[in-house]
């Protein structure tokens, strides 16, 4: 019996994971379908790219001078070892463009907008404003869930590029100014060994998915949520938990395929 009992959970657990998949795709095949409110409508998504974006500038800005402080430190340290201190710009350029900007980023996105979003819409939906617009005749999916989508995902790109831009400026804080490395040596290392194509676009290709992937995740959790405090409480967080996992394994299979060869 318990055997019996254990592939009937098993089953039941495939069956509600497979549907809640289709409802994801689904639900994102509705929000391209209805993304030609972007040209008639555009001030929509610009004030979700200034709520989105500008009010999570000052952690990303904050965190990835302390990312870059860290890497100055800890990659001098490394590369003391083999007098190659030279070569510390290099290393945090790519540290950041290649893996940190883009990643650090995208999990601080998801709890910062992504359960922001998230709390919106169920909200919403426990204030019976999603049922009231469709009385209206107004779509609620082209209304709230695509200048949001597309919002996210023009933001995030933006917040990568400054994470890494701050981080640079730490790393070269703490190896030129506190600890004497040669500037010119810091600039010159970087500029020679940072490929504009192999790491600079792949970092922002990388931004764009995760984008996409986590504001995505934090519209459904919303669009879904029961409509009870409960319910949004722990829709905002597997917002986070399934971001988070989300962009981590997202990040292994992107960087195998852009630096396989």
């Amino acid at each position: 019996m318990n055997l019996t009992h254990s592939i009937a959970a098993l089953g039941r657990g495939l069956i509600t994971m497979i549907t809640g998949l289709g409802a994801f795709v689904r639900l994102f095949g509705a929000i391209i379908a209805r993304s030609t409110i972007l040209w008639r409508r555009p001030r929509l998504t610009s004030q979700q790219v200034h709520f989105i974006g500008n009010h999570s500038l000052l952690i990303i800005g904050v965190s990835g001078l302390f990312v870059g402080f860290v890497l100055g430190l800890q990659g001098y340290y490394t590369l003391n070892r083999y007098g190659s201190e030279e070569a510390l710009g290099l290393l945090v350029a790519l540290s950041l463009t290649r893996e940190l900007g883009p990643v650090v980023t995208a999990l601080l996105f998801a709890g910062r907008a992504g359960t922001s979003l998230t709390a919106e819409i169920g909200l919403m939906k426990a204030g019976e404003q999603l049922s009231a617009m469709e009385v209206m005749a107004v779509d609620p999916i082209r209304r709230v869930l695509v200048p949001r989508f597309w919002g996210g995902v023009i933001a995030m790109p933006v917040l990568a590029a400054v994470f890494s831009m701050v981080g640079i400026i730490g790393g070269w804080f703490v190896g030129v100014v506190l600890i004497g490395i040669d500037p010119g040596a810091f600039w010159s290392q970087m500029q020679g060994g940072v490929d504009v194509v192999k790491d600079v676009l792949n970092g922002v290709i990388k931004s764009i998915v995760f984008g996409v992937v986590v504001t995505l995740i934090a519209l459904y959790q919303g669009w879904t949520t029961k409509p009870t405090p409960e319910g949004v409480s722990r829709a905002t967080t597997r917002t986070v938990v399934n971001g988070a996992l989300a962009v981590l394994g997202l990040d292994f299979l992107l960087t195998a395929l852009m630096f396989s060869n």
